[in-house]
């Protein structure tokens, strides 16, 4: 995968789309803390109920710096299609976690307007138990994997005799 960055970054395309629009070239580099960190913000943002998180993703470039390309295909990851699993997920952790009485519930609009004042503190509360467990689970397991790979490869690279 970082190949296949480094192979796009290097295009003349890619330089001309990035001198256009004036983008600071790192926020699009392509190493560990920075892919890692992209992960975190990413897939944290993309757990939030809300409407607008690529907008979030982008205001926190004044604070972080990270591939925001990555973060923004992370946040990506809460979808149409995915986005009543992992809500309704989230809201039954917020219903365990709270011990409350968890509702039926009924895939309508007139249901979630009629019970969201119900399910709103459950449903944040599930979301801030998957964003400091999941995202920070994600940043261990990728930066591990991506540490491991890196010395896996130089031992490669050492246990290579050279002709000399």
């Amino acid at each position: 995968m970082k190949k296949l960055f480094k192979q796009n970054a290097t295009s003349s395309r890619f330089d001309h789309f990035i001198a256009k629009y004036n983008i600071p070239k790192e926020y699009l580099f392509v190493n560990r803390k920075m892919v890692t960190r992209a992960l975190l913000i990413g897939i944290a943002i993309g757990l939030i109920p809300m409407p607008f998180q690529m907008f979030l993703v982008l205001g926190m470039i004044f604070f972080f710096k990270f591939n925001v390309p990555i973060a923004l295909l992370m946040v990506w990851l809460s979808n149409p299609l995915t986005m009543p699993f992992m809500y309704y997920a989230e809201y039954t952790t917020g219903v365990y976690l709270l011990g409350m009485e968890h509702l039926v519930v009924e895939p309508s609009l007139e249901w979630f307007e009629n019970n969201f004042s119900h399910i709103f503190i459950p449903l944040y509360v599930g979301t801030l138990f998957y964003m400091l467990t999941l995202s920070p689970l994600v940043y261990y397991v990728v930066d591990w994997l991506w540490i491991r790979s890196v010395r896996k490869e130089r031992k490669r690279g050492q246990n290579k005799t050279t002709p000399f």
